[in-house]
């Protein structure tokens, strides 16, 4: 955009009383440092919203503005244009009168594209200028507008025909964005439509389950599992041959287990995808994990931590020796606590490198070594590595082992912060659980500084939150006195189109820190067992992860249900001590 026509958007800003002088004299001087059009460099700044700009680029090129595209959509015209052009250049038609169809723009300053639609829909193109997030909603939901659901979709594949193609396909290239292979063989538009609903339904997993009758289809959201729907018995070769061949695997091999992963893209992301099969009595079961790039990077501060345990941790994170764990079953958020906690303290002066299994996330500036078990690159030989490479921190997947234990132990006392974690219900826990491996108590005590066990627990979804009165056993069960808390609010989620009336919309963490100081420090040397040491951090303000999930529901985050389901071990052992 020209100065004398970004002069003009400021003026129809400012008559619109959208703006004041000084924010266009403060946007035009940043303009001349950041290759970038006004009205963008207003919104980053907070002075104007989309709509604004919009409303003035309205004013200056004669191009209505409208705000209900979305309500206007008609599929049947979507289909007619490549999604690729859709995305690069935000414009898609979204209505039809006569031989003249309008066309949803988010740059009216640049209209040459429109010229390729006119020869592609064969009429007359009227531009109309519409938000950006109603166009990109577009070509995230474009699957669902191909007229054809999952159920519809498999009733119509017809076997003799996937039977035959399936050594034919090629895999897919990570190149091509998988909305584009939309019309492509039915099997792949199915195993497309799977991958692409569980992005959207934000899926951390597909599994695909034979059984004898028919092959169950489920997505885990949020860490529970959800049956999707059921694919006919006939079709699991054709499934299963079809994913074997996107993750690059052997079709032939049905007796073995085999791992591969998938890399696509996804309107515009890119995702990576772990695939794990194993043959059982029916076939072959798939799960397959999905990693989307750039999405991970959370903040330590983000990850829902009581902000005592917060700043504890900022401060623990900056010793310059010592072992930091974090504990937990499979999936409780591990991974992403240690991987908060390195983006902290990732810097140019830092030499950080990592040993894991498998490499989740590609973090710039960190040294990540993937484990090999199959040619001698264990977790302890990839430290042995690592400790030579001199290293300020080190990052240890998981201590699996003694020997791991050892090194680990080792190279704290030697200088080097070492990140790894335990699978152990609680922070107590992994303290007997070091001891138990080998490790002598007093190297436990002196090179452990804390540790931190963690849970993951369902968010209520913020679009249908509802109050009510709970049952004061039912608070008695968290742990609360009922006549402390008399009259304070307790929510949950009714269900509505947001979180697919589930109640739940994301999750967040619960916590228990478990500092080593010096009392705890005592009775670890004098063998003392994971109650003792867990009731006495208590008396010193730790919070249970009973207690920290207690808090959550009390603040409107979860669930008294959610938080006494991830949970339940806490409660056992209350019993059974």
């Amino acid at each position: 955009m020209s100065a004398q026509q970004a002069t003009l958007i400021g003026e129809i800003l400012i008559n619109l009383e959208y703006a004041h002088q000084e924010h266009i004299d403060e946007a035009l001087e940043l303009q001349r440092v950041r290759p970038k059009r006004l009205g963008e460099i207003l919104m980053e700044l907070g002075y104007n919203e989309e709509d604004h700009i919009l409303e003035a680029l309205s004013e200056q090129t004669g191009i209505a503005f409208d705000r209900g595209v979305n309500e206007q959509m008609d599929s049947s015209l979507i289909t007619q244009v490549p999604i690729s052009f859709i995305r690069e250049y935000h414009m898609v038609p979204f209505r039809q009168n006569g031989a003249a169809y309008y066309v949803a723009v988010n740059d009216p300053v640049n209209l040459l594209p429109l010229d390729d639609l006119r020869l592609l829909l064969g009429g007359k193109v009227i531009p109309v200028i519409c938000r950006k997030s109603d166009i990109q909603a577009v070509i995230d939901s474009y699957f669902d507008q191909q007229g054809e659901n999952a159920a519809e979709m498999i009733d119509n594949i017809a076997l003799s025909s996937d039977e035959d193609a399936i050594h034919d396909l090629d895999r897919v290239e990570s190149e091509r964005d998988l909305l584009d292979l939309a019309n492509e063989a039915p099997i792949i538009k199915l195993i497309n439509l799977l991958i692409s609903g569980a992005v959207k339904e934000r899926a951390s997993d597909i599994h695909v389950e034979p059984f004898e009758k028919d092959v169950r289809v489920r997505y885990r959201i949020d860490g529970v599992l959800y049956e999707k729907f059921s694919v006919p018995r006939s079709q699991q070769a054709a499934v299963v041959s079809r994913i074997k061949i996107m993750a690059n695997l052997n079709i032939a091999e049905h007796r073995l287990p085999q791992d591969g992963r998938i890399k696509i893209r996804l309107s515009g992301k890119e995702i990576d995808i772990r695939v794990s099969i194993i043959p059982i009595a029916y076939g072959e079961r798939v799960v397959m994990r999905i990693l989307e790039k750039g999405t991970f990077l959370f903040g330590l501060e983000e990850l829902g931590m009581a902000r005592k345990d917060y700043e504890l941790v900022d401060r623990l994170l900056l010793s310059s020796h010592g072992i930091m764990l974090v504990t937990g079953p499979t999936g409780s958020g591990k991974s992403t606590t240690l991987y908060a906690g390195l983006q902290r303290v990732n810097s140019p002066d830092k030499n950080i490198i990592t040993v894991e299994d498998p490499i989740e996330y590609q973090m710039s500036g960190i040294g990540q070594i993937q484990v090999r078990p199959k040619i001698g690159l264990t977790f302890a030989a990839g430290l042995r590595s690592i400790l030579r490479q001199d290293p300020d921190i080190i990052l240890v997947g998981e201590i699996r082992d003694l020997e791991t234990a050892e090194m680990a132990v080792q190279a704290s006392l030697t200088g080097h912060l070492v990140f790894s974690t335990l699978h152990t219900n609680d922070s107590a826990g992994a303290i007997t659980r070091l001891v138990n491996m080998g490790i002598e108590p007093f190297l436990v005590s002196s090179s452990t500084i804390a540790i931190m066990a963690q849970r993951l627990v369902r968010r209520i979804c913020p679009h249908c939150k509802e109050a009510y009165e709970p049952k004061p056993e039912s608070i008695r069960e968290l742990g609360v006195d009922p006549d402390a808390v008399a009259g304070k609010p307790v929510y949950f989620g009714a269900g509505c189109s947001h979180c697919q009336q589930r109640g739940y919309m994301g999750r967040t963490g619960i916590f228990e820190l478990l500092v080593m100081t010096p009392r705890v420090q005592d009775l670890t040397l004098k063998g003392a067992d994971s109650n003792v040491i867990k009731r006495e951090a208590k008396k010193h303000g730790m919070r249970t992860l009973r207690e920290d999930g207690a808090v959550k529901v009390f603040e409107g985050v979860s669930t008294i249900e959610e938080v006494l389901r991830v949970t339940r071990d806490e409660l056992l052992e209350e019993v059974l001590d």
